[in-house]
């Protein structure tokens, strides 16, 4: 070749060039990379935050989902261990009263009632040893005797009984004339109850509290011997109820408290209902009511500790205040006497109960009571039409 040598010279300052270059290039390509790993690595930083945050979250739900469900399992539980507590306070309370009631009965020897018979409703008729003019006016209307007595008794599961105690005197002239009309009729249920007009809140504590041991019904009720009934009208009032547990049925009132002596339904209690001029709470005025079987259940086994007012349709009501019981207000178990009554019967809305309230039964009901059962009587077979 004979080209012209190169000078060392020229050499030396091209390599120091493309050194210069080549650094530069190869800076610029490591900073851009380095960028692009850098954005890589932060956006990869969140998205492992994201996720870390996500599944601590879960962890936190699934934290607090256990804990409800431990509180609610617990809560459970209480509510199990609660039930069973009263059930056994219950059964402690029923072995006392039982063994309370063995100890002291309350019922006098009879022959017309049987422990454990089963029943719809048991009527006891509240009536007193000068009333045989009565008992026998509600057995000439409303009240079947004899065999009709006995029959409605096996085949509707309805048994009536006049409930009545006894005199200050046992074995006296009064209490022979009752055994009498028992050994005639058999239709009481005694009571070992000393008879008298300021003791209706302690009859009727017995009549209750004895009862249930008699026989086992749906429902009972207590009726006094100067009102008027149609059975077979009761019967499908309470049978629109036995579904109840507890339920307490009659013309619910809520009347002044009488605080002067001299008045006839004088409360000497009266200080307890508040202020003068106060009233009562409801509840079912006295001539007849019907309480369900838990009712008397409830009676019987805190008959001892259960307080008796003045007036006996005024304890009934105190002792249930504070229960779960049902109060059912039904207007025809207080109906007057006719025209009132004949006129309901007349539109189809026949009566369960007439009476006049300013005598607080039936007026003159011996002499009357035939005339109403004419007026506002069902019907002797509308009892035997009721299903049960």
């Amino acid at each position: 070749m004979r080209a012209k040598s190169v000078s060392g010279k020229v050499i030396l300052v091209l390599c120091i060039a493309s050194f210069l270059a080549g650094s530069l290039f190869t800076k610029r390509n490591w900073t851009h990379t380095s960028e692009k790993k850098g954005l890589i690595s932060h956006h990869v930083e969140e998205k492992l935050s994201l996720v870390g945050a996500d599944c601590d979250h879960k962890r936190k739900l699934a934290e607090v989902s256990s804990i409800d469900g431990d509180i609610t399992k617990t809560n459970q539980a209480i509510q199990k261990l609660d039930k069973t507590i009263k059930s056994l306070e219950t059964e402690l309370m029923l072995s006392r009263t039982s063994q309370s009631v063995s100890s002291k009965p309350v019922l006098e020897k009879t022959s017309v009632v049987s422990k454990a018979k089963k029943a719809f409703v048991f009527i006891g008729i509240n009536t007193a040893f000068s009333s045989n003019k009565r008992r026998d006016s509600v057995r000439q209307t409303w009240m079947p005797t004899g065999a009709a007595l006995r029959k409605l008794e096996k085949e509707k599961g309805i048994v009536m009984r006049f409930v009545i105690g006894h005199s200050v005197t046992p074995g006296g002239v009064l209490d022979r004339a009752v055994d009498e009309e028992e050994a005639e009729y058999k239709d009481f249920l005694r009571l070992k109850h000393v008879e008298g007009y300021h003791e209706l809140s302690t009859k009727t504590r017995l009549y209750f509290s004895s009862i249930v041991s008699i026989w086992d019904a749906e429902f009972y009720v207590k009726v006094d011997d100067d009102v008027h009934v149609n059975l077979g009208a009761l019967v499908n009032t309470l049978a629109q109820h036995r579904a109840k547990p507890r339920v307490y049925i009659g013309c619910m009132k809520s009347g002044p408290v009488l605080s002067k002596k001299e008045e006839k339904y004088h409360e000497p209690e009266f200080w307890k209902f508040g202020e003068e001029g106060n009233k009562y709470f409801r509840h079912a005025t006295g001539q007849i009511y019907a309480i369900s079987r838990g009712l008397a259940d409830y009676i019987s086994v805190n008959w001892p500790i259960l307080h008796r007012y003045a007036n006996e349709d005024v304890s009934l009501g105190a002792w249930f205040i504070g229960l779960e019981v049902e109060h059912v207000n039904d207007r025809s178990m207080c109906c007057g006497t006719p025209p009132d009554c004949e006129w309901k019967s007349k539109t189809g809305k026949t009566c369960v109960a007439s009476f006049d309230w300013p005598c607080s039964g039936i007026c003159k009901s011996v002499e009357r009571m035939k005339f109403i059962h004419n007026s506002c009587g069902e019907g002797d077979k509308a009892v035997w039409n009721v299903d049960l």
